[in-house]
């Protein structure tokens, strides 16, 4: 059997996790992640039970989560499935559509906030373009930070993931932590 253990893709043997101010800034290695597409022809399925999200949004539910990625494109999250082969199960679930596995491809980092929605909201104009008057929970945006692309999600209103290109985990960090710091005025 293949041993599927995550690999945090900032080193170590441990999934980073730093706090900053009211700003808990933690890697997600448990996030297992699938692209699913739609086939010409096929009716958009509801894997797992979870209808798919239209633009802008993200949706959760059943133990799984989608974020739209373009027209009949989803990422698919299944949180602490990154230990498993996710693919096929979202394949085994949406068999009309072609599913591909992203879990090693991109790096989850999530930023909880103590203090409700101010932090989370300075934390993201400090790096990324978005409309924050728009941008409420069950929002989702692929957008720019710094020379990356990035998907940003606001899964609650104290609460952002920002998922990127693994080979840019440790710029991406750096951005976050980064920003993180100059916001609490601790930036060295």
């Amino acid at each position: 059997m293949t041993d599927l253990s995550p690999i945090p893709a900032l080193g170590g043997t441990s999934a980073r996790i730093t706090n900053i101010g009211a700003l808990a800034l933690s890697e997600n290695t448990g996030l297992g992640l699938a692209a699913l597409a739609l086939r010409r022809g096929s009716a958009q399925p509801v894997p797992m039970g979870l209808a798919l999200p239209g633009p802008g949004l993200w949706h959760a539910g059943n133990g799984v989560a989608a974020f739209w990625t373009g027209p009949g494109q989803w990422m698919i999250e299944g949180e602490g499935r990154a230990e498993e082969d996710f693919a096929r199960a979202v394949k085994l679930a949406a068999p009309d559509c072609s599913v591909t596995e992203q879990t090693d491809g991109f790096v989850a980092f999530e930023v909880v906030s103590s203090a409700g929605a101010a932090p989370i909201e300075r934390l993201c104009e400090k790096l990324v373009n978005v409309d924050l008057g728009r941008f409420g929970p069950g929002s989702a945006a692929r957008t720019g930070l710094h020379h990356m692309t990035v998907f940003v999600i606001r899964r609650a209103e104290d609460r952002l993931a920002l998922i990127g290109m693994r080979t840019l985990a440790g710029s991406l960090w750096h951005a976050l932590e980064g920003a993180a710091q100059h916001l609490e005025g601790t930036a060295t």
